[in-house]
């Protein structure tokens, strides 16, 4: 194992900073980030098949187009801290794809999120922020309610 993956020291500056971005669920925001870019780079990968969860995001996201992903690293139980969608439906509403009772529902929902990148239909902003792009916009408009609306019912409001 190279020598620069782990610090000689817990006490070192740099361990505390890498532990707060761990904390903030920075691993998996970077490797979003990362697809995002490389799909917006090279156009995306139009023979991504979207599944079900990554449709209703689509749809979720149609109007506003702004998409986040966080964690709720105060929440009491781990289905409840790990990293979920959230979608912004109007500005004063945003849907939760998380639950604490099945945490597949989420890791779904997450996997999703990833084809969407992957297919160049999402761009990263800021830390944990993406929205649709245009294509990303095309492509929600052609999503039908019905084929969503089971999955979008299963959804936390904020």
């Amino acid at each position: 194992m190279p020598d620069n993956l782990l610090p000689s020291s817990a006490n070192e500056a740099r361990w505390a900073e890498t532990w707060q971005d761990l904390g903030h669920g920075a691993p998996t925001l970077a490797g979003l980030a990362r697809v995002c870019s490389l799909s917006m780079a090279t156009g995306g990968d139009k023979s991504v098949a979207l599944s079900i969860e990554a449709k209703t995001i689509l749809f979720a996201a149609r109007k506003r187009a702004v998409i986040e992903v966080k964690g709720a690293n105060r929440a009491f139980d781990a289905p409840g801290r790990m990293l979920a969608v959230y979608v912004e439906i109007d500005p004063d509403h945003t849907l939760i794809f998380r639950s604490r009772e099945n945490p597949a529902f989420t890791i779904r929902f997450l996997a999703g999120f990833r084809e969407l990148c992957m297919a160049g239909l999402v761009m990263h902003h800021i830390y944990q922020e993406f929205s649709l792009t245009r294509e990303g916009l095309e492509a929600a408009a052609m999503v039908s309610e019905g084929e969503v609306t089971a999955l979008m019912s299963l959804a936390t409001e904020l």
